[in-house]
């Protein structure tokens, strides 16, 4: 009850701040077209009769998908705190908007893999941009003390829209087909969200969403700002223990992730051979995954407002690596299970990592930093995919991945522990 009670009390509060419920309005929009877009990417290069997926084939689609931008998103995240935020969420999203369209395009014209990936990978830049920047912006739409609560609520609402979106996406696959056209229909349609995610970017006001012009800030020119946009935001990680501490967590959590994912997609293909039954299971790990995280999500507040960010985050590692070890045997339903618990973990300690930038980091500088913790976020997840594709059996039935993944949770939880002891004692 008493936690019904908080929760409630959250909501009201959101709903008495105008500024923080546009952004959430916007955020909500803008990923449920993202999870819409993923998943209909998914459907239509994985699962797709038209084409075919082995290991490699998954591990490069989603190295092309992901990788390029976070190798260059910290330097196009020195914009975010160069220029009006709200300028930057109007020009992503119409660049969104413009990309998506020629994403169906190329389906509907039944391109090959490659071109169809690069096409989602702009996108899927452009989309991380402005996720950096909401929650770059977030500090400035509620004040400071109410910092971790909203940032729940936001990552709370964010997670259930790309949820739905993604599972929108099995109706007009079955409207439409589980072909190119098919896929192109459905990327047709996650158009519209990102559409309507662009129209309610115009409605803040100029620099409603920062950045703060402090001493701080990167001046010289914007040449400059980008090029160095790496050295700022990994500079400034190192500097403040509370954020190295919880991105080293994030990083562990991320490969086991990624070691997980993998196992689950392999497993799918080689036991389910109809493309939507394969489809249907990987969606439910998914969704079981986002459940967890949405519950998590929920439970953060209280749990940091009790132990503090540095125990709740230990924690979390903890139980993440205890989690790990019961999906040793390679059970799918138990697999399922262990994604719902894991990502409740992961999510914990994404949230303890996202007040520690909103909150230990100057606003000159939080742009830099978010762009950063979404680089490290793929690239340790595209990592453990590429490592374990390497080794993994064509039908998937490895145990020793999924043990391997109890030890980067135990190296995650040391790392953790040491240097958020740092900020303890300060």
């Amino acid at each position: 009850m008493a936690d019904a009670r908080a929760l409630k009390a959250v909501w009201r509060s959101a709903r008495g701040l105008p500024e923080f419920r546009r952004l959430l309005e916007l955020r909500a929009v803008s990923q449920f077209g993202d999870g819409l877009f993923q998943a209909g990417l998914a459907g239509a290069i994985l699962f797709n009769p038209d084409r075919a997926a082995d290991p490699w084939a998954i591990a490069g689609s989603f190295a092309v998908l992901f990788l390029p931008y976070s190798v260059l998103g910290p330097f196009a995240g020195a914009l975010l705190d160069r220029w009006d935020r709200r300028l930057v969420m109007i020009g992503a999203n119409l660049a969104r908007l413009v990309l998506v369209l020629g994403v169906a395009a190329l389906l509907a014209a039944r391109a090959g893999d490659l071109p169809i990936l690069l096409g989602a990978l702009v996108v899927n830049g452009f989309t991380r941009f402005v996720s950096s920047g909401l929650s770059a912006a977030l500090p400035h739409v509620v004040p400071r003390e109410q910092v971790v609560a909203m940032n729940s609520v936001a990552a709370a609402t964010g997670a259930v829209a790309a949820f739905l979106g993604a599972n929108f996406m099995l109706l007009p696959r079955w409207v439409f087909g589980a072909d190119d056209t098919g896929a192109s229909a459905i990327i047709l349609i996650a158009a519209l969200p990102v559409a309507l995610a662009l129209v309610l970017s115009v409605r803040f006001g100029r620099h409603v969403l920062g950045p703060d012009d402090s001493v701080r800030a990167i001046h010289g020119s914007v040449a400059y700002a980008v090029a160095t946009g790496w050295v700022h935001g990994a500079r400034t990680v190192l500097s403040v223990p509370t954020v190295a501490a919880t991105l080293s967590g994030l990083g562990a959590h991320r490969v086991v992730f990624g070691i997980n994912t993998l196992l689950v997609l392999v497993m799918v293909r080689h036991s389910d051979t109809a493309a939507v039954a394969g489809l249907g299971t990987a969606v439910l790990f998914v969704a079981a995954t986002g459940t967890g995280s949405f519950l998590a999500t929920v439970a953060t507040p209280s749990l940091i407002s009790r132990w503090g960010r540095y125990r709740t985050a230990n924690g979390a590692l903890l139980a993440a690596a205890a989690i790990q070890l019961a999906a040793v045997g390679l059970q799918l339903p138990v697999m399922v299970i262990c994604g719902s618990l894991v990502g409740a973990a992961g999510q914990v300690v994404k949230l303890c990592a996202d007040t520690a930038m909103q909150i230990d980091v100057d606003d000159a500088l939080r742009g830099h930093v978010f762009t950063v913790q979404d680089s490290l976020f793929w690239m340790a997840f595209i990592g453990a995919i590429a490592a374990a594709a390497a080794v993994i059996p064509p039908d998937g039935d490895m145990p020793a991945l999924a043990a391997a993944g109890v030890a980067v949770y135990l190296v995650g939880l040391a790392l953790h522990a040491a240097l958020g002891r740092k900020a303890t004692r300060n």
